[in-house]
């Protein structure tokens, strides 16, 4: 369903918003792991914000996750500091794993593995020289 302007304003707004405060928040709640805010989306009456996360430096990412969702009451209120003057009120916090780099990162690596495969396999051409020269 696609977003109202309002929607994609407010979205963007919580995630700058709330990038900020998990760079003060952050390693007071999950540590060294680096955590990014990758997309906000809106629900339609804006009462619940959708956090898209990618999660670095860390190789349980969905503990990150948990450990965001035990603070959320200080990460909400910490948002709320933030952006009170500017929503009537503030929405509720949703968090979801974002792995579309993780996606990315694993079809790089395929592509790479076809690509050295192709560059050690002769062509038709070359084995039919190689035969000739013998």
């Amino acid at each position: 369903m696609e977003q109202t302007i309002k929607q994609r304003q407010v979205a963007a707004m919580i995630q700058r918003e709330f990038s900020v405060v998990l760079q003060n928040e952050g390693r007071l709640i999950y540590g060294d792991a680096l955590v990014t805010v990758t997309r906000v989306r809106m629900s339609s009456d804006m009462g619940i914000a959708y956090i898209y996360l990618s999660v670095y430096n860390s190789v349980y990412k969905q503990e990150v996750i948990k450990e965001m969702w035990e603070n959320l009451v200080r990460l909400r209120t910490e948002l709320g500091k933030r952006i009170r003057k500017q929503v009537r009120r503030i929405p509720r916090l949703k968090f979801f794993i974002d792995d579309t780099l993780d996606q990315v990162e694993e079809i790089d690596k395929l592509f790479q593995k076809i690509n050295g495969e192709q560059n050690t396999m002769r062509s038709m051409k070359d084995a039919q020289k190689d035969r000739e020269e013998d």
